[in-house]
């Protein structure tokens, strides 16, 4: 019964009535090949029925225990019966023991992990046959390591079949019948692997490891184990140096691809589950097309809330891009370099844009902020006027040296001299920009009724202009160009041009640093403006952002009384 499925399965999966990436088909090839030479002398292996079956009737023992199916019994999805099936179901024709030793399954986010992984932990421990079997979960770090666990603990505390038949005492799900055990293990727990006799090792997530040491403690452990099994279930990441994608995922693609001959090996199985690449590993499938998102997620797509749910991702990675790396990540599940990613869409800031202010700004007050980038580009000022109900007028002024003026226009490619004219960009005299000129103009506007209520600046090159502007009485503040202190305001100040809470008066150099900004992102997603690898300059954007980072902060501690003002009787 399981045989015929999966034969029939891998079928509909070659003639594309089930779709499918490469990887996934050519999974699907393997396996038929190896029904056409079962049990011969070059292939010594046997698909046995009842012991695949026995899996399934153990996973059939549980419920869900989350999601919009939780208190249900497990029903396998197609893909965790061929999966699965291969796993339990080949042995070796003279021993009995079973062929797989290995497994590495990739697929994206919601496919029923944890519960895949869960249910392996507790058949290893207490149905497979193993007496005195040692189960880890394993990863870097113990709530990582915890996840399976919890979810093993949680699946048999549900399972009334198993009422009594195992116990949980100082972090180990026991089995007593057998004196098997399963418990976490994690990086953290300063584990060597000494003294470790696995007969299965779990780890999930693999992409997050940055060192193999975990799986060497587990895989090392396995040699004095007849049929032990070393089961990876991990999404893609963005790490290429990791163990994962060097090691693991590199040597499944061609463990798998049937024009790799030279990589085989009948004891390690593989399944990938991804959207399709070209050779030089673009993409081939467009993340759009809602039809092609089952590749990666054949669990995910195969009920509405799961399409509801990429389908929501997809609007916040297209809405903020340094989201992308992780929609491709974990919903698309392939594999990317961290990289630059643009700050936001020219049509949502254009949206913002008023013709001329339809109020005299100059009656609100004002934060500055400097960006002096070198002194021989450009150097920007940025305001930022709280208008109150979180909304905010924003503008820049920029400064150029003379000299320079004709070869920036001839490399930037933009009209800097009718960005002159519309007063956005002003000229200083020599080779470098002359800080007294910027001086000069912050005085100037205040002097016209702009109230200034401090500078913000990056100390880079800032510390001469930086005292000379304290001694013209301006309240300098300091802000620190780190991804830690800059993640918020530049989020922040995204999120209020989308909610049209940032006016501006269309002013065009503006807009082209907007266009050229792109960000960097951190491991925890907190992300800042990168000079380096934006397309062009980005300093009027920059000054704006040191601004906000404090007229955002200043603004959320005032009194409700102060943001509304007096009222009127």
């Amino acid at each position: 019964m399981i045989k015929q499925f999966l034969i029939d399965y891998s079928l509909d999966v070659m003639d594309g009535e089930v779709i499918a990436c490469q990887k996934h088909k050519w999974a699907c090839q393997r396996f038929l090949r190896d029904i056409e030479r079962e049990g011969t002398d070059d292939f010594p292996f046997i698909f046995d029925e009842e012991k695949a079956l026995l899996f399934f009737q153990w996973m059939n023992l549980f419920q869900h225990t989350k999601g919009v199916l939780v208190g249900q019994k497990i029903e396998p999805h197609e893909i965790q019966y061929f999966v699965f099936g291969n796993i339990y179901g080949w042995v070796h024709r003279d021993t009995g023991y079973r062929r797989f030793k290995k497994a590495y399954w990739q697929v994206g986010r919601k496919n029923a992990k944890s519960q895949s992984l869960s249910c392996v932990a507790s058949y290893e421990s207490m149905a497979f046959g193993e007496n005195m079997s040692e189960v880890y979960c394993a990863a870097t770090k113990k709530d990582q390591a915890k996840i399976v666990w919890k979810e093993t603990k949680a699946m048999l505390d549900g399972c009334p079949e198993l009422k009594g038949k195992y116990k949980v005492a100082y972090g180990e799900i026991v089995h007593p019948k057998s004196q098997s055990i399963i418990k976490p293990l994690s990086k953290q727990d300063g584990k060597t692997g000494d003294g470790l006799n696995p007969q299965c090792g779990i780890i999930d997530e693999y992409h997050a490891h940055e060192t193999d040491e975990i799986y060497e403690v587990i895989d090392s452990g396995m040699v004095a184990r007849a049929q032990p099994l070393l089961m990876i279930i991990t999404t893609a990441g963005s790490n290429l140096n990791s163990p994962c994608y060097r090691s693991e995922y590199d040597y499944v693609a061609r463990l798998l691809d049937p024009d790799h001959e030279e990589t085989e090996n009948e004891e390690y199985f593989a399944m990938v589950n991804e959207l399709d690449k070209d050779e030089e590993g673009n993409l081939i499938d467009d993340i759009k097309d809602e039809s092609v998102w089952i590749k990666a997620n054949p669990i995910a797509c195969s009920y509405p809330e799961g399409i509801k749910n990429i389908r929501s991702k997809l609007v916040e990675a297209l809405e903020k891009p340094e989201k992308m790396s992780k929609f491709l990540t974990k919903n698309m599940n392939v594999w990317v370099n961290y990289g630059a990613t643009s700050y936001m869409p020219v049509n949502k800031w254009k949206s913002c844009s008023i013709i001329l202010p339809t109020t005299d700004v100059r009656q609100f007050p004002c934060y500055v902020g400097m960006d002096l980038s070198l002194t021989t580009d450009i150097t920007s000022t940025g305001g930022v006027h709280p208008l109150g109900e979180d909304t905010f007028f924003v503008w820049q002024h920029s400064f150029i040296p003379e000299a320079k003026l004709a070869e920036r226009m001839k490399t930037d490619k933009v009209p800097y001299d009718i960005w002159i004219e519309r007063g956005w960009l002003e000229v200083t005299p020599g080779e470098v920009v002359d800080y007294s000129f910027v001086e000069a103009y912050l005085k100037r506007i205040r002097d016209d009724g702009y109230n200034i209520l401090e500078i913000d600046y990056d100390k880079w090159n800032a510390t001469h202009l930086a005292q000379t502007l304290a001694n013209d009485g301006f309240e300098m503040v300091e802000i620190p160009q780190s991804i830690k202190h800059l993640s918020e305001p530049t989020k922040t100040f995204r999120d209020r041009v989308y909610q049209n809470k940032i006016i501006h008066a269309a002013d065009h150099m503006l807009a082209w640093a907007i266009g050229n900004a792109v960000t960097r992102k951190d491991a925890q997603e907190n992300i800042m403006l990168d000079k380096k690898k934006s397309k062009n300059r980005i300093d009027p954007i920059a000054a704006v952002i040191n601004a906000f980072a404090r007229a955002m902060l200043q603004e959320d501690n005032r009194s409700v009384y102060e943001k509304r003002g007096p009222r009127t009787l």
